[in-house]
């Protein structure tokens, strides 16, 4: 019984020197643009076609209720290099906003009852973001593809701790801030134009590999977040004439895609003609999201061939749900409700898939609740990285949920202080546990729902579960007066 012992007590002792000896892992997180949470085939795409995302997710973990920061862009990219709600940060809405839109901000003022709150245009330098935190731990850093964190160009990438930064600037998309396109030329300044006829998402891709190969040597992150699916859509005429057969084929092109202006959005007409997509049959979206797929296949691939793959946490989520609201807008989200800008879970519920190879079980599925301010503090707890100081952290790391472990998430929260010309209204959040509230923050209504019974948030619960619903909406406004979130302004017409 005491060889027993002993043995055992030499084997783990051995076993965490082992571990100790072995290198620090690697991390790439990828970050698609404006893709929905069922825009991929593993989480139940019959159109659009995935195979290497798909992989991931069959070598790794696929979370159901994952979460994006905000119902739009630039809060939600704010939260991820931060770790903070964009509501601390102070980035609410994408940069610069609607609001400052001539003309869409004289609709707001003739016909809205509140007017925007204010929202940085820069991502401050004071925030220590992921790649800075990492950077103390030895870690190599790049970032390519979409910043839109910042106007200055003195609070670009390469300032918030990024060695390399390849097209990150004030760009939303490949056209905006000076013109461009998906293909070259693409008028950005941290991007040399390539070759005729070369497509944005492939030029990021094989900028990755290069980044890779260049880094291999030393633990390295990368931050790839991807210009794709961001509108204007445009696709490679190969892909987009597949898919159009496709659609053809699959009867979807005979389908009437749209649904007249649903109930459930802003009553006041702020964008003409809105109307939801409701059917998955664009053929250039399609297109867009299988180039996009290729090139983290190309990644994949090329992690594998430097032997890397094994040591790699590999990250691939959403900054926000899929556009499926306004003239011409790509994708559906059903069954989930609303889309891009709305509080709904069309607008911030986003796919998650994880992969570390002998750390993360394959083919798993996790109902963990996630939210984008938890990358920050899991990646410092997977290569141990000590927490910067005087640090102030929203997320948590959701470690022992990839492990297999019960993770309880607690309550997560959103912040969106502003109109939406999709058709979403200012509003607040609260998840916690099944259940979701909503407060408008237009006309103080509130919504609740149980999303484990009506994830499509059909039946409001707030009159018949009134004594839960007051509770978590007294939760929520605790947690704005604790983070200092900017609030609309009553409109004095």
């Amino acid at each position: 019984m005491n060889k027993i012992k002993n043995f055992s007590f030499v084997f783990t002792a051995a076993s965490a020197l082992q571990l100790q000896a072995q290198p620090k892992p690697n991390i790439v997180f990828f970050l698609a643009d404006d893709l929905g949470w069922t825009d991929l085939a593993c989480y139940g795409s019959k159109f659009y076609e995935t195979p290497n995302i798909d992989q991931l997710a069959r070598e790794g973990m696929l979370f159901t209720d994952a979460y994006a920061a905000c119902p739009v862009s630039s809060p939600t990219r704010a939260a991820f290099q931060t770790g903070r709600y964009p509501a601390r940060v102070g980035v609410t809405d994408w940069i610069k906003g609607h609001q400052y839109e001539k003309n869409y901000m004289e609709k707001i003022t003739k016909l809205c009852p509140v007017l925007p709150a204010e929202n940085l245009f820069n991502l401050p330098l004071s925030e220590i973001t992921i790649a800075e935190a990492l950077k103390t731990n030895g870690y190599k850093t790049a970032h390519i593809g979409k910043w839109h964190l910042a106007i200055d160009s003195i609070m670009f990438p390469q300032y918030q701790g990024y060695g390399i930064n390849i097209a990150g600037c004030a760009k939303g998309s490949p056209v905006s801030e000076g013109g461009g396109s998906y293909f070259t030329p693409y008028n950005n300044p941290y991007l040399s134009d390539g070759l005729i006829g070369e497509y944005l998402t492939d030029r990021l891709g094989d900028e990755c590999v290069k980044i890779i190969q260049k880094y291999k040597d030393s633990p390295f992150f990368i931050s790839f977040p991807f210009y794709q699916v961001h509108a204007p859509l445009l696709a490679k005429p190969d892909k987009e004439k597949y898919f159009k057969e496709k659609a053809h084929r699959m009867g979807l092109d005979t389908l009437q895609a749209f649904n007249n202006h649903p109930a459930w959005a802003a009553k006041e007409d702020i964008k003409a003609n809105y109307r939801e997509r409701i059917v998955q049959n664009n053929a250039t979206y399609a297109a867009m999201i299988a180039s996009m797929d290729e090139n983290v296949g190309k990644v994949i691939a090329e992690l594998k061939r430097l032997g890397l793959y094994e040591n790699t946490l590999i990250v691939f989520t959403s900054d926000n749900g899929g556009v499926s609201t306004g003239e011409g807008y790509a994708t559906s989200n059903l069954p989930l409700k609303g889309g891009k800008g709305f509080m709904y879970e069309g607008g911030i519920r986003e796919p998650l898939i994880a992969v570390w190879k002998n750390h993360i079980a394959s083919g798993v599925k996790s109902k963990t609740v996630v939210s984008t301010v938890d990358f920050y503090p899991t990646f410092l707890e997977v290569t141990k990285t000590t927490k910067p100081n005087d640090a102030t952290l929203d997320g948590q790391s959701i470690l022992p949920a990839l492990q297999g472990k019960k993770q309880n998430r607690g309550a997560i929260y959103w912040h969106y202080p502003h109109y939406h010309p999709l058709g979403a209204r200012p509003a607040s959040a609260i998840r916690k546990g099944d259940y979701k509230l909503i407060e408008f923050l237009d006309n103080g209504d509130v919504e609740l729902y149980n999303l484990r019974k009506d994830s499509s948030e059909t039946n409001n619960l707030a009159i018949s579960n009134r004594k839960l619903a007051v509770k978590m909406l007294a939760q929520l406004k605790h947690w704005r007066a604790s983070v200092r979130a900017k609030m609309p302004t009553k409109n004095i017409k």
